[in-house]
């Protein structure tokens, strides 16, 4: 510590965070191991780092400040160079014309004071926080040290870009630049730090006055520094002629697919090109191979859903329907089911647009309305191929339902997902483009629905005591939880980039079509009737699932509300 123990023991004594018989005690065993004071009362569990906190800030009348819920100006963050928070370990908070607010460890460190001052020609004031936040903080807003040496490649790569194409005008009628070496490893770079980082997808966006790149990791889009503006087409016509595309069209959408090596490791992505007002729009979905090779109780199932599920996906025969909206993981369970009951006695077709994933010992369609092989034509050579297990990519149509429907009454198990947000609505989705009640009624085994929900970092989870609201938000009776139950929380860490949080799994909807809910379909009874009928038959929704989750300490009340909002206003709330 940069002053004595004495200083703040004295004020820790004056707030009434300590007794004089602790004080005493600590004092003792402190003698006997040649030890600090303030330490020996860390150890012994009377005080903690944020008691060691406070008495510093009130020792020398500073103000605490919580970075982890305190929203920092962008601003602000520009009036404080990088290289200045990285020697001085501090973070600005606030800035005016002639003063700038900082947030520090250690307000009795004169020479980080004055040092700023030098170097800011501002004068400064004090805010005190941990020297844990205070470097999350800069991992926020500056980047942490894998990101700094990511962007220092970046950097170099744009710059030798930069030189290359000296003299070269970048505007809207001269974006086909030649793809040189430079550009080329920009353009791998970008996708290489977001494979590293377990991104899914990659947001190339042009705005108006720069080029923002954004990564999207475990369902949420953070930002990372991207190349200058000037070098967007560059990076672009590299990214197009990579997966495909024609360079010379810039006026419709474009998809194509690149296939690369990263890390030793060969990844795939499919490319999508959108004509935007300030140029082309980029988004690249890596396709991660490994999470085909889930098993079910990795996808998020718990021991009795898995189950029920096994039992579904082993049947001969039916449509099993799995639903959601865009990226809640639907093709992922999908492929997880098959690659589940992929025998050398089953052949199994799927039918997709576009095939996603090459699978071993399953045969895969790609659709081509071009030539005429849609969904509906491929669906029907299918059936003429003799498969014991059928995938649709997804039912759009009367025509595809009403053959994947004749498929599952003829002694074929069909997968194929549709877009509702719940399970028993599935049932109206059919019904709504055309698909009569009693075939709906006849054919179809289970419906799921089901959306992604962040998992608790598994380094950095401490027990937490939640407050009621959330917990009651989901269903949970604070007043009635027990002692099994194991709430906890990610208070951040290096390896999940300090948000409490790495990786995704599912919280599921299982919607079981036995005969009393055949008879509910043949009726035609509304969807919040049949969805009324089937929780009261046992159906757990996908608020129920999550609570479950969150007792068990995979996940928080607040992930599960944000992945089911809906559920309020379809129940009515918990």
């Amino acid at each position: 510590m940069a002053f004595g123990d004495d200083y703040l023991v004295d004020t820790l004594l004056d707030m009434g965070i300590i007794t004089d018989e602790e004080l005493a005690e600590a004092q003792s065993t402190a003698a006997e191991q040649e030890a600090g004071v303030i330490d020996t009362l860390i150890t012994q569990g009377v005080i903690a780092q944020q008691n060691v906190l406070q008495a510093k800030a009130a020792s020398f009348g500073a103000e605490m400040i919580d970075l982890e819920n305190f929203t920092i100006e962008d601003s602000v963050i520009q009036a404080c160079p990088r290289n200045v928070v990285k020697q001085y370990n501090v973070v600005p908070v606030f800035v005016s014309e002639g003063s700038i607010t900082v947030a520090m460890s250690d307000p009795s460190n004169l020479d980080v004071i004055d040092g700023l001052h030098h170097v800011l020609h501002k004068d400064i004031e004090i805010r005190v926080a941990s020297e844990e936040a205070i470097q999350a903080a800069i991992n926020q807003h500056y980047g942490s040290a894998e990101k700094d040496e990511f962007q220092k490649m970046v950097a170099d790569v744009t710059q030798d870009a930069l030189t290359d194409i000296q003299g070269v005008s970048m505007g809207d009628d001269d974006e086909d630049v030649d793809s040189d070496a430079p550009i080329i490893r920009l353009a791998n770079s970008l996708v290489g730090e977001a494979f590293k980082m377990r991104a899914s997808d990659i947001h190339l966006e042009p705005l108006e006055r720069r080029f923002r790149v954004r990564y999207r990791i475990d369902g949420v889009l953070q930002e990372v520094k991207g190349p200058p503006k000037k070098l967007q087409g560059a990076v672009i016509s590299r990214l197009k002629i990579q997966s495909g595309m024609d360079i010379a069209e810039r006026r419709i959408p474009q998809d194509g697919r690149i296939q690369m090596t990263v890390a030793g490791k060969s990844i795939d992505l499919r490319v999508n090109c959108l004509p935007t007002n300030h140029g082309e729009s980029i988004v690249m979905r890596i396709l991660d191979k490994t999470g085909l090779k889930l098993g079910l109780g990795e996808l998020g199932f718990l021991t009795d859903d898995q189950q029920t599920f096994e039992r579904l996906i082993g049947l001969p025969d039916g449509i099993l329907l799995v639903t959601g909206p865009t990226g809640s993981g639907k093709t992922t369970t999908l492929y997880s089911c098959l690659n589940y009951i992929n025998r050398p006695d089953r052949k199994i077709i799927t039918v997709e647009d576009p095939v996603e994933y090459v699978l071993s010992g399953i045969n895969q369609v790609q659709t081509h309305a071009a030539v005429g092989l849609t969904f509906a034509a491929a669906l029907r050579a299918m059936l003429r191929q003799a498969p014991n297990v059928i995938m649709l990519g997804e039912i759009r149509d009367l025509e595809t339902a009403s053959i994947a429907i004749n498929a599952s009454l003829t002694g074929h198990l069909v997968f194929s997902t549709l877009h509702t947000n719940d399970a028993p609505g599935a049932v109206s989705r059919l019904v709504d483009i055309g698909v009569k009640p009693f075939l709906v009624a006849s054919s179809t085994r289970a419906m799921m629905a089901q959306r992604l929900v962040r998992k608790i970092c598994k380094k950095c989870a401490a027990p937490h005591v939640y407050e009621d609201g959330p917990l009651k938000a989901i269903g949970i009776d604070p007043a009635a939880v027990t002692d099994d139950a194991n709430f906890t929380k990610g208070e951040g860490c290096a390896d999940c980039n300090r948000t409490g949080h790495r990786g995704r799994f599912g919280i599921f909807e299982i919607f079981v079509v036995d005969d009393e809910a055949r008879k509910l379909i043949y009726d035609k009874v509304p969807n919040s009737v049949l969805r009324a009928r089937a929780l009261e038959m046992g159906m757990r929704s996908l608020r129920d699932d999550g609570a479950r989750k969150v007792v068990a300490g995979m996940t928080t009340p607040e992930e599960v509300i944000r992945a089911t909002v809906a559920d309020d206003e379809e129940e009515g709330g918990h």
